[in-house]
């Protein structure tokens, strides 16, 4: 299945949208959170992200990276040149929403979707609305 890891500014908006995105998919989906800096104070750790990239990685599927804005976005793409090769190409950064994305990426690995497959789904919660005509 493949793997989430939520990035934010703040481990507390990390952890949230992971505690969320948990309680609508698989019990054995793996989300981890990488917010804050190591000291958890405001920001973003690459080191922190990388690790966390490991931890959700099963040596198969993939992982695919959630963030919020700014730094975090930079954190992650430099994660990724710390990864060895073999993991770096499974793992792709979400150009979405953080807690949307997460909550669509989520339901997506739920049904043992592909990489692509999971990273579209986040990708593509940019477009749901959130009001009704």
């Amino acid at each position: 299945m493949v793997g989430l890891v939520i990035v934010s500014h703040l481990n507390s908006i990390a952890e949230g949208v992971c505690q969320m995105s948990q309680k609508l998919s698989a019990k054995d989906l793996v989300i981890i959170p990488a917010g804050g800096k190591a000291d958890g104070s405001f920001g973003t750790d690459n080191k922190k992200i990388c690790q966390a990239i490991k931890d959700a990685d099963n040596g198969h599927d993939g992982v695919i990276v959630i963030t919020d804005v700014g730094s975090a976005i930079i954190s992650a793409g430099l994660a990724l040149t710390a990864l060895p090769f073999e993991l770096a190409h499974r793992v792709k950064i979400a150009d979405a929403p953080i807690l949307e994305g997460a909550i669509a990426a989520a339901a997506k690995a739920s049904e043992n979707a592909d990489l692509e497959a999971v990273l579209l789904a986040a990708e593509n919660a940019k477009s749901i609305p959130k009001s009704t005509p």
